[in-house]
């Protein structure tokens, strides 16, 4: 995920100091990518550095509470450069050329490999978690409701591509379990044949 982009794009809108940035982000995508304001903070510095932010002021700053506390929030706007770096990214496809790392597929193909890993048992208990969260995220839809407004709507599309990569991924196990037999009966066959 690319918080540079996320947080250049949100500040499209208005500028905005970082605990705003996160709050948005986390209510744009449901919280489903927390982010860290140290992180969201830290990205705001290279985003400045790089030329794509500056600061647009000083608010103060809400406390939990409530309270106006006595220390400032810098707020940030886009440059000219941050302008064009958000229509760059909106316009320029994710490439799949380098595949994110996926643990269960690493998990997978070194339990294959290693002696005394009982690969079937592995598969079962991940499409067991697998099946839950797809039950979750089916729920946490069904729940969200309409799309009334912009926020619902974003919302609504990240649920729907877990619910879309919860679904693949119960496909692909079924498919790893299929090709363990395949391999297994023709290991046997082989062996038979010696």
């Amino acid at each position: 995920m690319s918080v540079k982009h996320a947080l250049l794009s949100l500040l499209e809108q208005e500028p905005m100091y970082g605990y705003q940035l996160r709050q948005e982000f986390e209510t744009r995508t449901g919280g489903t990518w927390p982010l860290n304001v140290g992180q969201v903070y830290t990205t705001l510095t290279r985003l400045e550095r790089d030329g794509l932010v500056e600061p647009a002021g000083h608010d103060g700053a809400t406390g939990q509470d409530g309270e106006t506390q006595t220390q400032t929030q810098v707020r940030y706007r886009l440059t000219d450069a941050g302008h064009d770096e958000v229509a760059t990214w909106f316009t320029t496809p994710v490439t799949r050329t380098q595949p994110a790392r996926d643990e269960l597929a690493i998990k997978l193909a070194l339990a294959v490999t290693v002696p005394g890993v009982d690969v079937g048992t592995l598969i079962q208990r991940q499409r067991s978690a697998s099946v839950q969260a797809l039950q979750d995220y089916t729920r946490l839809k069904r729940r969200a409701g309409g799309e009334q407004d912009r926020a619902d709507l974003a919302w609504g599309l990240v649920l729907d591509s877990l619910v879309f990569a919860a679904e693949a991924e119960i496909r692909w196990l079924d498919h790893c379990e299929a090709r363990l037999r395949r391999a297994a009966r023709e290991g046997a066959a082989r062996e038979e044949a010696r």
